[in-house]
């Protein structure tokens, strides 16, 4: 062996620390991914505390359940309105339906389907 060279199992081994290395880093930045994803997943729940009665906050989750896509366009058109101020008071369960059903009634398309005569 000459000068220089490493032999074959220092590179294997230095090849099998790089993997482990990599495969650490990208560990920690999902951990971390995942730490900032439950931090704004708070700071969401704190805001629509104070933003909705006991009965809406309960009727978010439960529409979160069956439509997750629209709960979560809701809890972020009021976290904006409430965080521009536009929202004074406690948005009631009977508010938050009213909302619902604007969104939903927007969301349906109606398709129709025309046979043209001969």
């Amino acid at each position: 062996m000459s000068y220089g060279e490493e032999p074959i199992e220092d590179l294997e081994l230095e090849e099998i620390r790089r993997r482990k290395m990599l495969e650490l880093q990208r560990r920690l930045k999902e951990e971390e991914e995942k730490r900032r994803r439950m931090v704004i997943e708070a700071q969401k729940q704190a805001i629509l505390r104070a933003i909705l009665t006991p009965e809406a906050r309960e009727r978010l989750a439960n529409v979160k359940l069956v439509r997750p896509e629209i709960a979560e366009f809701v809890e972020n058109q009021l976290i904006a309105l409430a965080q521009s101020g536009r929202i004074s008071s406690p948005i009631t369960d009977e508010e938050l339906k009213e909302i619902l059903a604007e969104i939903t009634s927007r969301s349906r398309r109606e398709f129709r389907i025309r046979f043209k005569e001969k």
